[in-house]
This record gives C-alpha cells, sequence and structure tokens, in this order.
C-alpha cells in the first residue's frame, strides 16, 4: 500500500518563527537563485535576515502565513498593506510541491476578502514565471540596493476577479 505524502498546512506567524524563516528565507536564495543573481548579490540578499530582531520585526508588521508540513515550517508569504505581497519563500527541499501556490492562493483570497481589486508583487527574477503564470502582468522593472548590491525585479499587477462585493459595480 503506497504512503500518502503529508498535507501542507497554514497557520499564522508566531515570534518564536523567527529563526526557522530566516533560514528558509536564506536557503531559498542561495539554493534557488543561481541562474539569476551572482553569487555577491545572493549573499547580500541572504543577508537581509541575519539581524532575526529586524526581520521578525517585519514578519509581524505583516499579515504573514506560514506553510508547514508535520507541523514543520516549509515556507512563508506576507502582505503588506492590503494589496502588496512583500515575501514569499520556499525552502528548497520542499520547492515544486504546491507550497508557494498554496500561499499565494491564501493571500489572494484574503485580499480579495478585504476589498483589495489588485494585488503588487515585486518578483525577483527567479518568481517572475511563477507570478506570470497566476496572472500577474508586469509593470515596471526595479533595481533595488540591497546591502551594498544591486538586485533587478519587476513589480508585477493581478486583478482580484471576485473582490468586489456581489453586485458592486466595477
Amino acid at each position: 500500500m503506497a504512503q500518502e505524502s503529508p498535507k501542507p498546512a497554514l497557520r499564522p506567524f508566531l515570534a518564536a518563527d523567527t529563526p526557522v524563516l530566516a533560514a528558509i528565507f536564506a536557503a531559498s536564495i542561495l539554493e534557488l537563485t543561481g541562474d539569476d543573481y551572482s553569487e555577491a548579490q545572493q549573499e547580500a540578499w541572504a543577508a537581509s535576515a541575519d539581524d532575526e530582531q529586524a526581520f521578525g520585526k517585519r514578519l509581524a508588521g505583516q499579515l504573514t502565513l506560514i506553510a508547514t508540513l508535520e507541523n514543520s515550517p516549509v515556507g512563508f508569504a506576507s502582505l503588506k498593506g492590503n494589496d502588496h505581497i512583500d515575501m514569499l519563500y520556499v525552502h528548497p527541499d520542499a520547492a515544486g510541491e504546491g507550497i508557494g501556490s498554496m500561499l499565494c492562493d491564501a493571500l489572494e483570497r484574503l485580499a480579495g476578502g478585504r476589498g483589495v481589486k489588485a494585488l503588487t508583487v515585486d518578483a525577483s527574477e527567479t518568481a517572475q514565471e511563477f507570478f506570470r503564470k497566476r496572472g500577474y502582468v508586469a509593470r515596471q522593472r526595479n533595481s533595488v540596493s540591497v546591502n551594498g548590491e544591486w538586485l533587478a525585479n519587476t513589480t508585477m499587477q493581478k486583478q482580484l476577479g471576485d473582490a468586489a462585493a456581489p453586485g458592486a459595480q466595477s
């Protein structure tokens, strides 16, 4: 009899999650973005989580969801304000398993439930295709300085179809 794979679950962020989420953030960047960013860029980007107190404060200040497998965090995503996906990171060992889609689906539903008509994200070069397949459209290219390195990303936007209240005029 085949054994079923464990099912991922979502839960809210807790302050105690900060160290493991910082590790997921760094591992995701260092192991998954090598085709799009130089080693120096990856290291500068990953170092953004070195100050765990500041990283935890950033996560706590947003609506942050954690994806777990067997109660262990494997990814996280955060909504800044009501309409901007600030972070979406999945541990390399869980990449390609639908965790990112599950997190993004949840943020889109939450934003739509808050009446948001469009959601934006500043997608890394690596994440652009993921968001494009979900209906996000490129709006502008950006260069951002992170710990002394310049990184390119693209602001993308998705119209949320059921964001309007029933019967509302668009």
